[in-house]
């Protein structure tokens, strides 16, 4: 048998994931989408901008009561040491 070399080397870490809340994370934004038709609300850092959307989507379309938030919300993760 011939000399035996590693081929390759495993290094095992911790890393962390949690929320960016760092001051120049991306901003939450929010949106919302009707389940029946799947329109979408406009994008926006106010919750509000979004839940008015619905109210008027369903005062126009009587028959869609089911809808689905949708919130983009910026992580991080970096390598513990």
């Amino acid at each position: 048998m011939g000399t035996v070399t590693p081929r390759s080397v495993l290094r095992y870490e911790t890393w962390t994931l949690q929320p960016d809340r760092e001051p120049d994370a991306e901003p939450v934004l929010y949106a919302m989408q009707c389940a029946v038709d799947e329109e979408t609300s406009p994008t926006s850092e106010d919750f509000a901008e979004p839940q008015d959307w619905v109210l008027r989507h369903c005062g126009q379309n009587p028959s869609h009561h089911t809808y689905r938030e949708i919130i983009t919300r910026p992580w991080r993760a970096w390598r513990r040491t």
